[in-house]
């Protein structure tokens, strides 16, 4: 059945893949996007489709549209874009779902809210289970992100049990593909950067500390199992890659794929940066049977192609 869904920061890195695979499934798909971190380049493709439309707004503001379903992706994602303006950061976190929850509580719409990892913090427990409470710092610099995650998610739950919304919570673990922004500070894309222009890769702490990474194509088939998922399974739920990769393994890695000349240096680890971040993806295999299917390598190997057309 053809569905009218609303994406919301639907130019960005994530949103775009969602787009893509949502309008190849024949709904109709709405857009919206104020283009700060998101870019046009990236639904360019999809601008002629009968089924694709883009609308450029800010969530911060309210909008009035008839939809079926919304995913609430919208938010500057990397340290060097969310804390540019923290403020505006935590308007698009906590306005934003406020907005959004009263566009699916008046249309009666399903609405998944794409929360983060982060909400964790610097996590006391390995891996992270979705009954962990976390151990954030609420004043500091990633607290805009941090805590702007954590309050979506408790307005997500309150307009739930209060109004009975429809709604889904997935916390997103590091992801990674094409399209994402080479200037976004991020680890992957810092590397993949400086490898391909034989730069010095910037290694932050000794390199010890882990990360997981998802490919975009495993985290967009999640979110959309997620969203067509049971009523009675609203979430949270862990979405994410469980296999741990320290950041300098994957320094070594991208140098060995890019046959780049660059060298590791290191620096010292900035404030409130995780040790470990790691999922534990148990619920997502049980309620909705996914696993990354994408390995690691293979997955870099298509992400270094699409920055070598960049760089």
């Amino acid at each position: 059945m053809q569905k009218r869904i609303l994406i919301t920061g639907g130019a960005g890195f994530l949103g775009s893949h969602l787009c893509d695979r949502l309008v190849a499934e024949g709904h109709e798909v709405l857009c919206l996007d104020n283009f700060f971190t998101g870019g046009k380049v990236n639904i360019t493709h999809l601008l002629g489709r009968p089924n694709f439309e883009l609308i450029r707004h800010d969530l911060v503001q309210p909008i009035f549209l008839e939809v079926d379903e919304i995913y609430n992706l919208a938010c500057p994602a990397s340290p060097i874009h969310y804390q540019y303006n923290p403020v505006k950061t935590v308007k698009t976190n906590v306005m934003g779902a406020i907005n959004m929850l009263g566009l699916a509580k008046r249309v009666k719409a399903k609405i998944l809210q794409a929360s983060t990892s982060e909400i964790y913090g610097n996590p006391a427990v390995h891996p992270q289970k979705e009954d962990y409470w976390g151990n954030v710092n609420t004043i500091g610099l990633r607290s805009c992100y941090d805590e702007g995650k954590r309050c979506a998610e408790t307005l997500f739950f309150d307009y739930h049990r209060q109004n009975k919304v429809n709604i889904r919570v997935a916390r997103i673990f590091n992801t990674y593909g094409p399209r994402m922004h080479p200037r976004d500070g991020r680890v992957i894309s810092n590397f993949i950067v400086q490898a391909l222009t034989n730069q010095d890769i910037t290694v932050y702490g000794d390199g010890s500390q882990t990360r997981s990474f998802c490919y975009v194509d495993d985290m967009t088939r999640a979110l959309i199992l997620m969203m067509n998922g049971p009523d009675d399974f609203i979430g949270p739920i862990n979405l994410g890659n469980p296999d741990e990769c320290s950041i300098l393994q994957l320094a070594e890695m991208i140098i060995r794929l890019t046959r780049s000349r660059s060298k590791i240096i290191f620096k010292p680890l900035p404030q409130d940066d995780p040790i470990r971040r790691c999922p534990d993806i148990t619920l997502a295999k049980e309620k909705l049977n996914w696993e990354p299917e994408v390995e690691l390598e293979e997955g870099m190997k298509r992400t270094i192609e699409y920055f070598r057309g960049l760089v």
